[in-house]
Order: C-alpha cells, then structure tokens, then sequence
C-alpha cells in the first residue's frame, strides 16, 4: 500500500548571505540537501523542524515564513512505495551558530562511509551567488532553490 512521507526542511541564512545545507551518505548513496527530515506521529511541521535542527546541529531555531510545499507528484528516493510531501520554511537561529562545517561537498573521513549500509551527515554553507539548483541533489530542492533565487528570498 503506498504510503505518504511527510518531510520539512529548514532555511537557515547567516548574516553573510550563505544558506546551510548537508552533505549526506545515505545507504551507500551521496546527498546534498537542506537540514530537516521526517514528521512524526502528533507533530506539527513547525515543531517538527525545530525538534531537526536540535536533534541534527544541537541548534536551537525560531520557524520563520513558510517558502513551499510540494506541488506535484514525487517518489522517494528510497522506496518506490513512498510519495514525498516536503514542507520548506524559514529558519532563523536563537544562538550563535557553532556548528563543525565543511568547505568543500562530501568531505567525509573514511570510516564515515565504510558501512555501505550506514548514514553519515555534514553541515556546510554555500555562498547566496554560488547557490544554483545544482547545489542540491533532490528534485523538491531543487524547486526550492529555483523560487529562493528567482525571488531573491535571502531575507525573508
């Protein structure tokens, strides 16, 4: 039975105009996408991004403006069982962010990837003028992107 899979994903800005993304190994399978992940039982889209950022960067955010919400049909990249639903607003932090980052994409150490079958996730940023729809790796952020620059949405 097909099942639908609900995801929200954040848009962090610093103040040097460079949004945070994560570079993740994924079951043997390199990702570029924004911080964020799946809703759970009883929650809400909002509580459930501020519930990512602190459980994936210990980042404490505010929910800002909604940007999107999936508009046409996509299947997991996972499963093919799973529609996608990807909720994308606005972060803002309530702390300085201290975050451990990467300047260049998928700059894992080997035991990071040596579990074909395992996950490892690093932050990085990527400069507002370097930010193109190739930046990410998934079909909705690339929409996401496409808006974000097409509108100028680097301040909300």
């Amino acid at each position: 039975m097909p099942l639908f899979n609900v995801r929200v994903y954040g848009i962090l800005i610093d103040c040097n105009k460079r949004i945070l993304v994560t570079d993740e190994f994924i079951r043997g399978n390199y990702f570029t996408k924004f911080p964020g992940g799946g809703l759970e039982f009883g929650e809400g889209t909002r509580d459930c991004l501020k519930r990512e950022f602190k459980e994936e960067a210990n980042l404490d955010v505010e929910i800002g403006k909604h940007i999107y919400t999936t508009d046409f049909f996509q299947i997991s990249a996972f499963n093919n069982k799973d529609q996608i639903l990807s909720i994308y607003y606005f972060a803002h932090a309530n702390e300085p962010i201290n975050l451990i980052t990467q300047t260049s994409a998928f700059n894992f150490q080997p035991h990071q990837i040596a579990d074909a079958n395992g996950e490892c996730e690093l932050f990085r940023w990527i400069d507002w003028n370097d930010l193109n729809e190739n930046s990410v790796s998934l079909p909705i952020d690339k929409v996401v992107v496409k808006l974000l620059k097409e509108r100028k949405m680097f301040i909300e």
